[in-house]
């Protein structure tokens, strides 16, 4: 079941949660691409433009800056999400 991933007066388009894909978290709307995923590459750097041309081709500019809107609005989440994922061991 895909539900919006806010069920405040904030309400994202593009931005969803559904059972099952990226452990609940919020993710990009028809993708598995999560919003931590895309504020991890920010934070290391990436621009808006190399992760749509280079890291993610299948998602649009509106769709980063939605996921740095709700970013913004869920900090203390998304900084906890990104602190797991970069502290994985890599394969």
């Amino acid at each position: 079941m895909v539900t919006p991933a806010d069920n405040s007066s904030t309400a994202y388009r593009y931005i969803v949660r559904q059972a099952g894909v990226r452990s609940g978290n919020a993710i990009i709307q028809s993708t598995r691409v999560g919003i931590h995923d895309v504020v991890g590459l920010i934070q290391n750097g990436e621009t808006v433009d190399s992760i749509v041309d280079h890291c993610f081709k299948n998602i649009t500019r509106a769709q980063v800056y939605e996921c740095l809107a709700y970013y913004e609005d869920h900090r203390g989440e998304i900084d906890l999400l990104v602190a797991r994922q970069m502290s994985l061991p890599t394969p």
